[in-house]
């Protein structure tokens, strides 16, 4: 009994220990795996940060050239309608001379008109006082 025991004890140990080395095994699977996923994460990262700042690079110089070119349509436009406005007040100063000139001449004739009827009625008024 004592031989059937002991062998009965080196099976026993036997498989304890294949499942002791299946759980190790098993382990180390688990382990090359998670370090394997880590280094992808990693590539991944970098690849994602990498294309990230090339956007960022391209967006700033796009950003920039806009910026460039809407700077260059403002000082145009600021440009023409500085002429325009220049234009504008040089025909305003025109009208506004001429405008002088036929006022002045229409104050002329109504002063003279307003004279002669002054004149005509100070006649009146010396011929009905006599």
């Amino acid at each position: 009994m004592k031989a059937k025991f002991s062998w009965m004890m080196t099976v026993a140990a036997a498989l304890l220990a294949l499942t002791a080395f299946s759980y190790g095994q098993a382990g180390t699977e688990v382990k090359k795996a998670a370090e394997d996923t880590g280094k992808a994460t990693d590539t991944a990262a970098e690849k994602t940060a990498h294309a990230t700042k090339k956007a960022a690079v391209k967006t700033g110089e796009g950003t920039e050239k806009a910026a460039d070119k809407t700077g260059k349509a403002t000082e145009k436009v600021a440009k023409k309608t500085g002429e325009g406005t220049e234009k504008a007040a040089d025909k305003t100063g025109d009208a506004t001379k001429t405008a002088a000139k036929d006022t002045g001449k229409g104050v002329k004739k109504g002063a003279k008109a307003v004279g002669h009827g002054v004149k005509k009625s100070a006649k009146k008024t010396e011929e009905v006082a006599k």
